[in-house]
């Protein structure tokens, strides 16, 4: 587990006199050292905050794996016996899928950004317009799930009526 460095925690407060005038190039020069040591503070602490999110979501990932395993080998013994699930587990099912393809989506984009200070970050429309988009294709996965979901109901159905056919035929 990702831990912080225990001085990471607290900052110190340094006091340099000048001895030269306030709006001096030297005070300018060492206003912006101070400026550019804080946002490195900060995007240090921003960086252990965002590596312990991860620690803690690789420990989700492996804890869904094992659960999906569990349940693929629940299927697996069932020898072939066909079972129809509930329609609110396959629709969580597609919700937490699309919402982990999100977040790998999203680790992908930061992680290929070669520098993510450079301005090049989307403006907001276009983060409003990927964001629609997601949500779009999220709609039509759960759609298209219930289609076939209806398909696999429909062909039971189907193999169920055939199979009446069939008996009745014999008699």
């Amino acid at each position: 587990m990702a831990h912080r460095p225990s001085s990471s925690g607290s900052y110190t407060v340094v006091i340099i006199p000048l001895r030269t005038n306030l709006y001096s190039l030297d005070a300018l020069r060492f206003y912006l050292w101070i400026k550019r040591m804080k946002d490195l503070e900060k995007e240090k602490d921003a960086l252990w905050s965002g590596l312990e999110i991860l620690e803690k979501t690789r420990l989700w990932y492996l804890q869904r794996l094992e659960e999906n395993r569990a349940r693929q080998d629940s299927i697996e013994a069932q020898s072939g016996v066909c079972c129809s699930l509930e329609g609110t587990a396959e629709a969580r099912s597609c919700l937490l899928r699309s919402l982990i393809q999100r977040v790998n989506g999203s680790l992908g984009s930061v992680m290929s950004e070669p520098n993510v200070t450079s301005g090049s970050i989307p403006s907001l429309p276009e983060a409003v317009a990927d964001s629609d988009l997601r949500w779009h294709n999220t709609v039509l996965t759960r759609e298209v799930s219930d289609k076939n979901r209806r398909i696999s109901m429909l062909e039971l159905e189907k193999d169920a009526l055939l199979e009446q056919l069939d008996e009745l035929q014999t008699h």
